[in-house]
Formats: C-alpha cells, sequence, structure tokens
C-alpha cells in the first residue's frame, strides 16, 4: 500500500512538471514542429493500415454475432443500429486506443528509458531545459490529434466490416443499409467517441512517458518500464472508458 501512494505521489508530480511546460508550449522559440511531426507520422500515418484492417474485421464479427442473433427474431435491420452505435461511441475508439497503446505508449516509455539510460535526460537539465515539457508535449500534441482522426478511419472500417456482413449474409440492399446508417446514427455518437478518443491519447501518453521516467537505468528497466506502460495504459484506458460511458450516459451522449 505505501509503494501504491508512493507511485501515486510520483505520478502527481509528474503530472505537475508537464502542466507547468505547457505555458512554453505557445512561445514561438519553444515550438518543436519537427518532433510534432515525427511523433504524429508514428503514432497516425504508420498506424493507419492495422487501424483499418483491425477495425473492419472488428465490424464483421460484430456483425456475425448481430445477424445470427437478429435473425431469430427477424429484425435483420436492426443490425445497422447495433454496429454503428458500438463502432462509433464504443468499439472504434477503444480499439484505436489498444492499437495506440502498443505501438506509442510502449515506444514513449523504451525512448525516455533509453535516455535515462544514457545520462541524456540529465544532460537537458543541465542545459537549463526541463525533460518533462521538454520530452513529453510534443508527443501529447501528436497523440492528441492523431487518434481522433484514428477513430474517425476506424469507425469508417467497421461500419463498411458491417456493412459487408449484412449486404453477404442477410441480403440487405447496399441502399436500405446506407440509409438506415444515416438515419440511426447522430452526430452525439460521433462526438462522443471523439471525445473518449482524446481522453485516451492523453492517457497513453502520459502513462508511456511516466514509466519511461521511472524506469531504472539499465536494460532490463527499460524492457520493464515499456512492459509497464502498455499495462497502466490499458488499465486507464478502461477505467476512464467505464466513467465517461455512465457521465454521457447522464447527458444524452
Amino acid at each position: 500500500m505505501k509503494k501504491i501512494f508512493s507511485q501515486c505521489g510520483e505520478f502527481m508530480i509528474f503530472l505537475g512538471a508537464v502542466a507547468g511546460a505547457v505555458p512554453e508550449l505557445f512561445r514561438r522559440r519553444t515550438r518543436r514542429w519537427r518532433e510534432f511531426f515525427y511523433y504524429a507520422e508514428l503514432c497516425g500515418f504508420q498506424s493507419l493500415p492495422i487501424v483499418i484492417m483491425l477495425c473492419f474485421l472488428m465490424g464483421v464479427v460484430l456483425g456475425i454475432q448481430g445477424a445470427i442473433q437478429m435473425r431469430k427474431v427477424g429484425t435483420e435491420i436492426f443490425m445497422v443500429d447495433l454496429i454503428g452505435f458500438s463502432v462509433l461511441k464504443e468499439l472504434g475508439p477503444l480499439m484505436v486506443a489498444i492499437i495506440a497503446t502498443g505501438r506509442a505508449g510502449s515506444a514513449f516509455a523504451a525512448e525516455i528509458g533509453t535516455m535515462k539510460v544514457n545520462e541524456e535526460l540529465s544532460a537537458l537539465r543541465t542545459m537549463g531545459s526541463d525533460p518533462a515539457g521538454f520530452l513529453v508535449l510534443p508527443k501529447l500534441c501528436a497523440m492528441v490529434i492523431s487518434l481522433p482522426l484514428l477513430s474517425v478511419c476506424g469507425d469508417a472500417a467497421g461500419i463498411l466490416g458491417g456493412m459487408c456482413v449484412g449486404v453477404s449474409v442477410l441480403e440487405i440492399p447496399v441502399a436500405a443499409y446506407w440509409l438506415r446508417t444515416v438515419d440511426v446514427l447522430n452526430i452525439a455518437a460521433l462526438t462522443g467517441g471523439l471525445v473518449k478518443s482524446a481522453v485516451y491519447a492523453i492517457l497513453i501518453t502520459l502513462a508511456g512517458c511516466y514509466c519511461g521516467f521511472t524506469s531504472s537505468g539499465d536494460a532490463q528497466g527499460v524492457g520493464r518500464g515499456a512492459t509497464r506502460a502498455v499495462v497502466m495504459s490499458i488499465f486507464l484506458v478502461v477505467i476512464s472508458d467505464a466513467v465517461m460511458t455512465l457521465l454521457f450516459s447522464f447527458i444524452g451522449w
């Protein structure tokens, strides 16, 4: 229990250091566009193929399971509602967050942990730079922008996968499936999913960077830090998903 409280205290100190560095982000001389675009490509563009493939397959699996149950009661058309709302509000952002955890969260922890082993963090402090702001903020900005965009692509792929099942298995016409999708889905469902993606991006980035900063200064410590970043990120994502789902249900999202 004492160790848990100690780690919570360290994490709060880390959050304070990152928050204190945010004003520096808006100063022209401290803007780091090169690092931002590098991490945006790493977290966003390079993850796009696997996001589209996995979300499409997720839509196919969800469509098959929905088709089996809907066919029993003769309500095949309502499979469109099931897939649309499930993908937009829950499964799309969650799947993208899990992919980003494996790709970006562990990479952030390993990168910062390696810098700690090579004493590059000490060099930054010697030069008067705060490592928390210098290293975390470009990653955070890139993730906050990339993950919602990836979620939109994942949502489209998931709905397309469900449409393939609906057209081929349930023999729903493409026009009818599309019109039903446009009719039942609303902007609130999409907005809720995008908000969740932005929150997931913040949590994954902070967890990955924190585990990198707190890793021990050896090769094994870097590996343990990357592993801990994945576990911690998934835990925070699931907890935040439950909290936001309850909150959005009260406000009509």
